[in-house]
């Protein structure tokens, strides 16, 4: 199916559009294309679809759950589909769990959200986007052991042992407390790496980053209970702009935006909260992890097949046992 895109305008894909900074970034870039509004929620996909059309924008809603492969390939189907002149893709969604939950496959439903699927999203994608096009990952700092902010706030840093192990909810020792915390900073280290050995593999596009501040009054933490949102959103959240590392949705989804539209060609660039290049942690600027991450994470999909069930839905069915044949194969150990 062909969906005409206004004018001719380009079109850009965002995950998690309907709270927080996704929101904020795709109401960003409907002033300047169409936008293809990628979530879990059908009802709030219409809604932000309805708002961003009464403001003479255009975007079209595709239902994904990222947690879930299948349904991540057949979104990622459903988008090329539309034969829209995509110009940009930003991995946006992710969750943060302070106690560690599994998703329907049994793997940590954090790293399965915030790694797995933007990582197959992106690789379904990339051949269909054209030359310069901008795939923009929204990452964190917490990844960084080094960072103060951080380790105050309870992390430790990436805790990255292996796609598989990651995929079990297993982290290298020595982590937080909360054992969701390290799997939130594993998962944005991989997607860090990933940025980082995407824009060295396939120079013809651009792959880059962003820090977006810490926002209070997100809703990137499902667990959290009421206090402590509202807390973030009505106490915490109006103190953001006086508060360094600290941000708001509306400002981090400008500076999202305009790095996606940025046509400096720029690429394998870690943007922080002001848009201003900056450094990950030294083992994500590795680029041999880097190419171990994106070596492990595509082995570890490559087990993984969707099945057309029945009633016409999907369903994931491992191809051959997760050991440690993945790990030894792609680390070379």
């Amino acid at each position: 199916m062909t969906q005409a895109s206004p004018e001719g305008r380009t079109a850009y894909i965002i995950t998690g559009p309907t709270s927080g900074i996704g929101l904020s970034t795709a109401l960003e870039l409907a002033k300047d294309g169409t936008v293809v509004l990628v979530g879990r929620d059908q009802a709030k996909l219409g809604q932000v679809r309805e708002s961003i059309e009464r403001a003479g924008g255009h975007a079209v809603p595709v239902v994904c759950d990222l947690s879930d492969l299948a349904s991540v390939r057949r979104a990622a189907a459903e988008i090329i589909a539309l034969r829209l002149p995509l110009a940009g893709l930003v991995n946006n969604a992710g969750i943060m769990e302070l106690h560690a939950t599994k998703n329907a496959q049994g793997w940590d439903a954090t790293f399965a959200t915030d790694h797995l699927g933007p990582f197959a999203l992106t690789e379904a994608l990339v051949p269909h986007l054209p030359d310069d096009a901008n795939v923009v990952f929204v990452c964190s700092g917490v990844e960084d052991p080094e960072r103060k902010p951080a380790v105050v706030a309870g992390f430790r840093g990436g805790r990255y042992i292996s796609a598989e192990a990651s995929a079990r909810g297993e982290w290298k020792p020595g982590g937080s407390t909360h054992p969701g915390l390290d799997a939130y900073a594993t998962s944005k280290q991989c997607n860090l790496a990933t940025v980082l050995a995407f824009a060295r593999e396939t120079p013809r596009l651009r792959f880059n980053a962003v820090e977006p501040g810490f926002s209070p009054a997100t809703g990137l933490s499902r667990d959290a209970n009421v206090i402590l949102r509202a807390l973030g959103k009505y106490v915490l959240s109006p103190l953001a702009p006086f508060i360094k590392y600290w941000s708001t949705p509306a400002r981090a989804g400008k500076v999202v935006a305009n790095v996606l539209l940025n046509k400096s060609g720029g690429t394998g660039v870690y943007y922080d909260e002001e848009g201003r290049p900056m450094l990950g942690s030294t083992l994500a600027r590795d680029p041999e992890f880097q190419d171990r991450v994106v070596a492990e994470t595509r082995a570890l999909l490559s087990t993984v097949s969707a099945l057309p069930s029945p009633g016409g839905g999907a369903v994931l069915a491992w191809l051959g046992g997760l050991g440690c044949g993945i790990l030894a194969a792609c680390s070379g150990t």
